[in-house]
């Protein structure tokens, strides 16, 4: 037994401390976003902070005038419909489409559609022979109980 185990230490808890990488996009987007100054300039790893960019706003123009409600309220919606196509291209957008999601579909081969086809036979038959002996069941019964 080692030191390192008697201790109850395992390599993982010397591994350092930062994170690993995230695994998935919705993971490194999160931690991104959690990572980023709240300022209006952009940090950099070595401490300094990117200049603005042409047309962007520094930090003085930035700040509302004595306004509290500014920042608190949403984008109001634009009215501006977006324009339909014509009817021929709505039909053609559809065809292309539809074309598009067939060439997805894995088609069976022969020898599953002769397998399925059966299995589906097979089972409407017994069906058909279910329903009708139901049938000639509940005729013998309501002849026996009011005939």
């Amino acid at each position: 037994m080692s030191d390192s185990d008697a201790s109850g230490e395992n390599e993982q808890d010397k591994a350092p401390e930062a994170q690993s990488r995230p695994v998935t996009a919705a993971a490194r987007r999160e931690r991104r976003a959690s990572t980023r100054p709240s300022g209006k300039s952009e940090a950099r790893s070595d401490g300094k902070t990117r200049p603005a960019k042409a047309g962007e706003k520094t930090d003085d123009a930035a700040k509302p005038e004595k306004s509290s409600d500014a920042k608190g309220k949403a984008t109001p919606k634009r009215d501006r419909k977006p324009k339909k196509a014509s009817l021929f291209a709505r039909i053609l957008r559809f065809i292309r489409e539809v074309w598009a999601e067939l060439r997805k579909v894995i088609w069976p081969n022969r020898k599953q559609m002769v397998t399925y086809t059966a299995v589906v036979l097979i089972f409407v038959v017994f069906m058909v022979a279910l329903v009708s002996g139901l049938d000639l069941g509940f005729k013998q019964v309501i002849g026996l109980v009011f005939g």
